[in-house]
């Protein structure tokens, strides 16, 4: 007896925090009955046979109506619903995420002699993303990045980076970012506020965040792209050191353009090797 069915999203994901209504034909509502954290829902309350509709709604999805005949067992199988996502974009799966740094990259460039740029990456890091259920924008992003792995190319330059002039790696050998909240600025796009500490100094910085899809692996599992974007400016983390050439022109641009590429991987933590 009841009411049985499946709510997924267009990509086949669980919609854990779904409701279904039931209403009879006067528009009555006769059941209410919440989703697992499968997407399934199943209520043993009997229902009179007829006719009645069925309204499915989960927050950040557009609600979808249905009817459904009652049979006289009293029985109710309503099959798989499938919401779409309010802005037309399917999200990752709510949980836990690993960004997966091989298959990832942190980047920096910076303006050099005034006529050029000089590009850097930071090669070991790691991070983590908590999908939240029912708000997106309640999500958190954590990551690490070891100072010391800075890598621009040139072994002279790499090492002047990490003297005190610049990150000082003996005195602060990690860089981090903590997310405090996300602010969405389009269906796939958000402003990702958080708190950067580089060089012993803690900084409120903003990531512009693009998601670019969600598939399987090769290997099993299921991964997330992501492409954020910032600017820095050295001063702000104490970072003062520059020298001034002749005509006035910096050797080293104040302002880094941050670009980060990055795959994460769906679960607590990476697939073993």
């Amino acid at each position: 007896m009841g009411l049985t069915a499946r709510i997924r999203t267009r990509d086949g994901w669980a919609v854990s925090h779904a409701v279904v209504t039931v209403a009879d034909m006067t528009g009555a509502q006769v059941l209410r009955a919440e989703a697992d954290a499968e997407g399934a829902v199943r209520d043993a309350t009997p229902m009179e046979p007829g006719a009645y509709t069925v309204i499915v709604m989960a927050v950040g999805y557009a609600p979808a109506a249905s009817s459904v005949i009652v049979t006289a067992s009293g029985r109710a199988e309503v099959g798989t619903v499938t919401l779409a996502r309010q802005g037309g974009t399917e999200l990752p799966p709510p949980g836990p995420w690993t960004v997966d740094p091989v298959h990832s990259s942190v980047a920096a460039v910076a303006q050099h002699l005034g006529i050029s740029s000089v590009h850097g990456r930071f090669t070991e890091f790691s991070g983590s993303i908590e999908i939240a259920p029912d708000d997106v924008t309640k999500s958190r992003v954590e990551a690490v990045i070891r100072a010391a792995s800075v890598d621009t190319g040139n072994g002279m330059r790499d090492g002047h980076l990490k003297s005190p002039d610049f990150l000082d790696v003996e005195r602060f050998p990690e860089i981090t970012f903590r997310s405090t909240g996300l602010t969405a600025t389009g269906s796939d796009r958000w402003t990702v506020h958080g708190e950067l500490g580089m060089h012993g100094v803690v900084r409120a910085v903003d990531l512009d965040l693009a998601y670019l899809g969600t598939g399987p692996d090769p290997w099993g599992g299921t991964r997330a792209a992501f492409r954020a974007t910032t600017e820095l400016h050295r001063e702000d983390f104490a970072m003062n050191y520059n020298q001034v050439l002749q005509a006035g022109i910096a050797a080293v641009g104040t302002t880094l353009k941050v670009e980060l590429d990055i795959q994460a991987v769906q679960g607590e933590s990476l697939p073993a090797a």
